[in-house]
């Protein structure tokens, strides 16, 4: 027949098994784990390509101190922009956009600003209500033109 005191064992025996402890935090915590992973990823991407921008506008800059006036240095940057944008990481040429003029505040310096549609980068279809930061990626680099 089944006692009372017989109850009892399984469900003290249930209350002290950690057999599936691990199953059971692992469940819990892998979503949130994956959703970091792929946060840190996306921001990688986009802070890649930041960062390949602000090479581009540099690199830039510094071809265009071969050039004799604003008019030459232009045609350098173009040409520039046009043969190696494609090169950098997470960068597509056909997305830039670019100025180069003399500054307006020093005449001795010359400022290649680029802008970059980042709206292609995948890390825009991860997380579709998350706050992002803006689409278009803006650098500048300035360079003395003519010595010290």
């Amino acid at each position: 027949m089944f006692q009372k005191h017989d109850l009892k064992i399984p469900r003290r025996r249930f209350r002290t098994n950690v057999s599936g402890t691990s199953a059971v935090e692992f469940a819990l915590l892998s979503p949130i784990f994956i959703l970091l992973l792929l946060g840190m990823v996306a921001y990688g991407i986009y802070f890649g390509a930041s960062n390949s921008i602000q090479q581009i506008a540099a690199d830039a800059a510094r071809t265009a101190l071969a050039g004799v006036n604003q008019t030459e240095r232009r045609t350098l940057v173009a040409s520039f922009l046009s043969n190696n944008a494609s090169g950098y990481p997470f960068v597509d040429s056909t997305k830039l956009t670019y100025q180069a003029n003399d500054s307006v505040a020093d005449g001795s310096q010359f400022v290649v600003s680029i802008q970059y549609d980042a709206r292609n980068l995948p890390i825009w279809n991860l997380f579709p209500n998350l706050a992002m930061p803006g689409t278009t990626i803006s650098r500048q680099s300035t360079i003395r033109v003519g010595g010290i």
